[in-house]
């Protein structure tokens, strides 16, 4: 049975990345999805995020790389098995990196809270043989997740979040 769904939610989760490379998606849902995740998010008490319904996920909480000031971002995750995360900056195929990516470049020991456990971890920018091996990952749970990388002109900066000790 567990096969089962999780066949079914790769092939929804497929359907959906496709719709969500859309031009009419990217122009008019894209901008508003991530603050209208995070007010669902907050108003349930962390119980809720709609990514999740599809992919795991976390909010992302780092420092902005100039003013410092505490900011929490919705992302979808890949768990890896050394207990590690994998995130990526997509920015749904959007030319420029995502404000988070430069925060965590700044400021690399962050926080996240995946099913409402908060977890301090350190994010490693991936790079090389390493960045390479993650796309793989990152497709079988996301198809076609690359085509952002693709579509936006420029490299999605991934980056392994390493829990701190």
């Amino acid at each position: 049975m567990a096969g089962l769904q999780a066949r079914a939610r790769a092939r929804v989760a497929g359907a959906f990345s496709r719709v969500m490379r859309t031009r009419p998606m990217q122009r008019y849902f894209a901008p508003f999805f991530p603050g209208l995740q995070m007010r669902l998010y907050r108003w349930s008490g962390g119980r809720f995020q709609l990514s999740a319904l599809l992919v795991p996920s976390l909010v992302l909480v780092h420092l902005g790389a100039r003013s410092g000031l505490r900011r929490e971002t919705p992302l979808i995750c890949w768990p890896q098995r050394d207990g590690s995360y994998l995130i990526a900056g997509s920015n749904w195929g959007q030319p420029s990196h995502p404000a988070w990516t430069g925060n965590v470049l700044a400021h690399p020991d962050v926080e996240i809270v995946i099913a409402r456990r908060h977890v301090a971890v350190t994010a490693v920018l991936l790079s090389g043989d390493e960045r390479e091996r993650a796309w793989p990952v990152l497709e079988a749970q996301w198809p076609g997740y690359r085509d952002y990388e693709r579509q936006a002109g420029r490299e999605v900066r991934i980056f392994r979040l390493v829990p701190r000790a």
